[in-house]
Parts: C-alpha cells; sequence; structure tokens
C-alpha cells in the first residue's frame, strides 16, 4: 500500500479515474504532461495533491535523467574550499571593461597574455597595494582576479608584475588621453574647469644616482628623505587629464607652464578653454600672465591678503554651507591692483583650525622666549647679546607667522651683556583677527558669489585624488632604487586610480558617498568558493561559484549597473578508479539467456 486516496468521491466518473491515474503516473515517473488541455481541473488538482502526499512520505524513487541537475548525494562528505574575494575584484574589472583599456591594448599589438598580466595588476593594486612581492602572495592565495582575468596565478612571480608595469608606463601619453576621452564619453562631461596641483613624496633609500630624488621641502615631513614631484591635472569630476613627474626640489610655481602647455597639445581644445583652478603656491604674477596669453580664464586664492578693498554698503557677505555643514561667508570686494575680481571669504570651520594652532605656535613662542630668559638670569646660560639675538632670530625663525605679533624688548649693561628681556603682545594686531579669512582671485566675469565658490570647492577633488593616491594607493613611499621603477610604481597608482574614480564617480550620481576603502570592505563580503560532495556512486563533485550579494553589496551593483555574479558556475566530476570500472562494467550490454 502506497497511499490511501479514499472514495474519490469528486471523481464520480470511472473515466476521471482512470485519468487521475495517468496522471499520478506521469508525475512519479517525471514524464512530460501529455495533452494538457484534455487534463479536467479537478483530476489535475487531485493528482497534484496526492503527488505531493507520496513525495512526503518518500513513497516515490526515480532515476534522473542524463545530464540532469539532480544528483543524489551523501551529506556527510560535503565541504568548501578555495574561498577567495571577489566582490572588490569583480567591480574593478568591470570598471576595467567599462574603460576599454584592454581594448586600447590591443590595438597596440599587446598579447592577450600581457594584457591579462596587465589587467591583474592594475586591479591587485586598487584592491591591495602592497609591493610586487606581497601582491603575488595576495593573488596566489587570498584574491579570485586571476580567475576573472584569465591569467594563470601560477605563472605569476613578481618580476613579471615589475616587467608588466614598466611596459604600461611606456604607454603613459597615449593611454592618458584615451582613457581622458573615453570618461568624458562615458559620463558626457566637458572640460569647462579643470584643476591643477602638485604633491611630493618621499624615497625610502638614498638614490644615490636617481636624477630625479631631491632634497627638497617633503609635504610628509620627512626632510631626511630624497622626495619626487607628482603634478596632476583634473575635472571637476575627478577624473585625471593629464600627469607629469619632477625633480623633488622643484618649486610648484615653476611647473604651470609645462604642463599647460603640454595639456593644450594633447586635448586640443577649441575656442573655449577651461578655467584652472589653482592654490596660492602656484598662482605667482607671472603665471597668471601666462594664463592670459594663453587664453585660460583662472581662479585661485590671492597670494597675499588684500589690505586695501573696498565692499559694496548695500549687499552683506552671502552664506554657503560646506559639506559639512559649516558657515561660509562669500563677499564680491573691488581692489586697485588690477583688472581680475576678487572675493572676500571667511571660514568659520578654517578659523577654529587656525584659532587653535596659532594658540599652539604662540605657547611655543612663548616657552622659547622664557628658556632665552632663564638663559640671562642663571649662571652659566647664554647673557651675551650677540648670542642673545641670535637665539630670539632663530626661533622667529621656527615660528615665522606668530612673532610679529610680540614685542621683544632687550636690556644690556652697556658692555655686550644682557641684563633682561621682557615680550608682551602687540595690542594693535591678534592673529585671530584674521583667522578664517582669505581672498579668491579670478578672471571669471561673475558676480554671483555662490557660483564663485563652487568653481573654486571643486579644488577638494584634487585634495581627496591625492589622499588616495598616497594612503590608500601605496604610492607613499617609494621603495625602488631606479628612477624608472619609481616612475612605472606611480603610473601603476594612477592607472589604479582611473578605476578608483570611475566606479565612485557613479555611486556619487546615485547619492553613495563611501570612501575607496569602505567600498572594498563591502564588497569582500562576496566570495568566491568551491564546494565538494561526493555522490550515491562514489564519484566527487566539485562545484566553483559565487556567494550570493548581501544587501550592501547588491545596492552598490545596482547603481552601478555591474553583472554581481560574474563569474559562472563551474561543475566538474571526478571518479575514482573503483567507481570508474563500476560504470563501465554497467554501460556494457546484457548478454543473452
Amino acid at each position: 500500500m502506497l497511499l490511501s486516496v479514499g472514495r474519490l468521491e469528486e471523481l464520480p466518473d470511472i473515466r476521471q479515474k482512470e485519468a487521475f491515474i495517468d496522471r499520478i503516473n506521469q508525475l512519479a515517473t517525471g514524464s512530460p504532461k501529455l495533452f494538457k488541455e484534455n487534463i479536467e481541473p479537478v483530476v489535475e488538482r487531485l493528482a497534484q495533491h496526492f503527488y505531493n502526499e507520496l513525495r512526503l512520505k518518500n513513497k516515490i524513487d526515480f532515476k534522473p535523467k542524463k545530464n540532469s541537475n539532480y544528483e543524489i548525494v551523501k551529506l556527510n562528505t560535503l565541504k568548501n574550499k578555495d574561498v577567495r574575494e571577489f566582490g572588490a575584484e569583480s567591480i574593478c574589472y568591470q570598471a576595467f571593461e567599462q574603460l576599454k583599456i584592454g581594448k586600447y591594448l590591443r590595438a597596440r599589438k599587446w598579447s592577450d597574455e600581457d594584457i591579462n598580466l596587465a589587467t591583474t595588476h592594475i586591479i591587485s593594486r586598487a584592491i591591495y597595494p602592497a609591493s610586487e612581492y606581497k601582491t603575488v602572495s595576495w593573488i596566489k592565495e587570498n584574491s579570485s582576479v586571476c580567475e576573472i582575468s584569465g591569467c594563470d596565478r601560477k605563472k605569476i612571480t613578481k618580476d613579471k608584475l615589475y616587467s608588466i608595469a614598466h611596459k604600461l608606463f611606456r604607454e603613459k601619453d597615449g593611454l592618458e588621453s584615451f582613457l581622458s576621452r573615453c570618461t568624458n564619453e562615458l559620463f558626457n562631461l566637458e572640460d569647462t574647469v579643470i584643476l591643477y596641483d602638485l604633491t611630493n613624496t618621499y624615497f625610502e633609500g638614498s638614490m644615490i644616482e636617481s636624477k630625479l630624488g631631491k632634497f627638497g621641502r617633503s609635504k610628509e615631513k620627512r626632510s631626511d628623505a630624497k622626495l619626487i614631484v607628482l603634478a596632476l591635472v583634473v575635472n571637476r569630476e575627478g577624473f585625471l587629464k593629464y600627469s607629469d613627474i619632477f625633480e623633488g626640489n622643484t618649486t610648484d610655481s615653476s611647473t604651470l607652464k609645462h604642463i599647460v602647455k603640454k595639456l593644450n597639445e594633447k586635448s586640443g581644445y577649441g575656442s573655449q578653454k577651461p578655467t584652472i583652478v589653482m592654490d596660492a603656491g602656484i598662482a605667482t604674477e607671472d603665471n597668471i600672465t601666462f594664463l592670459k596669453q594663453q587664453g585660460h580664464d583662472y581662479l585661485c586664492v590671492a597670494r597675499s591678503g588684500l589690505k586695501q578693498y573696498k565692499a559694496d554698503s548695500s549687499k552683506k557677505p552671502v552664506e554657503i554651507k560646506d559639506k559639512k555643514a559649516s558657515p561660509i561667508e562669500v563677499l564680491r570686494v573691488r581692489s586697485q591692483r588690477n583688472d581680475d575680481a576678487y572675493f572676500w571669504v571667511k571660514s568659520y570651520t578654517k578659523a577654529l583650525k587656525e584659532k587653535g594652532m596659532s594658540s599652539k605656535f604662540a605657547q611655543g613662542f612663548e616657552e622659547g622666549l622664557r628658556s632665552i630668559q632663564n638663559g640671562i638670569s642663571s649662571k652659566g646660560g647664554t647673557k651675551k647679546l650677540d648670542k642673545v639675538w641670535e637665539r630670539i632670530g632663530r626661533l622667529k625663525q621656527k615660528y615665522p607667522s606668530t612673532h610679529q605679533y610680540y614685542e621683544i624688548t632687550v636690556k644690556d649693561n652697556g658692555k655686550g651683556i644682557t641684563t633682561e628681556l621682557t615680550y608682551q603682545e602687540k595690542t594693535d594686531v591678534k592673529a585671530d583677527q584674521k583667522a578664517g579669512i582669505y581672498f579668491l582671485r579670478t578672471s571669471l566675469d561673475i558676480k554671483d558669489e555662490k557660483t564663485i565658490w563652487t568653481i573654486y570647492n571643486a579644488i577638494r577633488e584634487i585634495e581627496y585624488t591625492f589622499r588616495v593616491l598616497k594612503t590608500e594607493l601605496d604610492l607613499r613611499p617609494i621603495y625602488h632604487k631606479t628612477d624608472q621603477a619609481a616612475m612605472a610604481h606611480l603610473h601603476l597608482g594612477l592607472l589604479a586610480y582611473w578605476l578608483v574614480s570611475t566606479i565612485r564617480y557613479q555611486l556619487k550620481m546615485k547619492e553613495i558617498n563611501h570612501d575607496w576603502r569602505e567600498i572594498v570592505r563591502i564588497m569582500n563580503t562576496q566570495k568566491v568558493v568551491t564546494t565538494t560532495v561526493e555522490s550515491k556512486q562514489g564519484a566527487t563533485i566539485n562545484i566553483r561559484q559565487c556567494s550570493e550579494p548581501d544587501e550592501k553589496t547588491t545596492i552598490i551593483y545596482q547603481k552601478l549597473k555591474y553583472n554581481p555574479i560574474y563569474l559562472p558556475r563551474k561543475k566538474s566530476v571526478w571518479h575514482t578508479v573503483d567507481n570508474q570500472k563500476k560504470l563501465k562494467a554497467n554501460s556494457q550490454p546484457l548478454a543473452d539467456p
């Protein structure tokens, strides 16, 4: 007895009962439903009901068809292995494809093997910025990047990564121009405003034979190490337009002419050239004159504050909120210096920061003066007048922005010996009076304060670019020993930044403003894993597939319009020797009786 179906009073006709039995047999044996249109709804409903009863009571067993997705397996043999990070690699590769970098390299007669290796190295630098030696370990032990890029993981060595980075650097100029055009076309951008700035990074090593490594003013306060200067031009959306590398002792202002000429040659701007936004360190009078000659408008911070200016008495400063909702006041003013427009700006956040810094500097300056006083009054201390003034001079040099607010008096006995040193803050001017105030200078004929501030505030994008490059993409410090290797290292970081900026721009357009490390963290919750299990016949079944993305990962995929399961599922079956013999024996035809 398999199942009691009762009297089937809902099927009074014998033909209905026969149709019911046939339908049960069809469902139980997996046969296709024949003549569906002739099956009465009541027969189909009852057949489905009792078929499910049979299944729940495990009364049905059937042999799967050939090529079926069903296998009878031993659950106690199920294991997961070779778990690797997948999500961040997936979006980076899809950004790589979106930018058509592989297509460009193929047009340059690169082999598929080199393109796959270059793809692997660029994506690795974006996700796991480290030395080539550590990158090899990450690729072989942690990441699924090779499965995505098509590169043979076993063949990757640090020397191959060094070699492909050098080969990519030889494509720098053409690749940079191609990517600049590509992003403009992809996102329908016009480079009406471009941002220019420089940063430097230091070498860990003596770099004795280097022509680029020079001692200079380090922005990381590493005066003990040689530097190299990186100059970048980006548009207001954060995409690179041009980059160049200079010697470490190059001053910021001396690079502008070279960069603008190169940029104009590459970009081929028409009659309307972009407005250049730059910081005060670059905006010398000579550079501003040059920009006018080249037909570029400009916007910058005035190198020195205006002492004489006039404002319209009928107008009040326009209050603007920055990203952190802190108030900023902007007011157009007039100056007799030149024909440029000037805007008075007061930032309350900047004022608080400057007040804190000036307080710290004032404290240090006063401690230095008290130390000199103690030397004058103590036995064996510095008392000679010229030595005292020398100590004061060194102290002023250490605090150049602070000493101007102090009145220092030194008295001596007429014989070159100091008897007294006194100091007090000047009453006519206070450091805090100018805190947070600066002036914008522009050739643009725009009277609206909010528009001017919005254009200038785009410079924050290049500041973010440098922050990502130096910290999140490991451009600082440089451990390479030759200039060529150092330049290849910097260029590889810039290529990785193309992926980062492409992903972040699309997310920002959808109001997702995560920084890059946070995006990588979220995406790394998605893995690719191999599941193994033994079948009833003793064969080992291997399935390689991606885990399902969680909620946050799914949102990022959706906003980017990228494929969340970029790798197809792969299935393989391994038979043991005994299992193969059984299969072979079972496949032989039976002998006649």
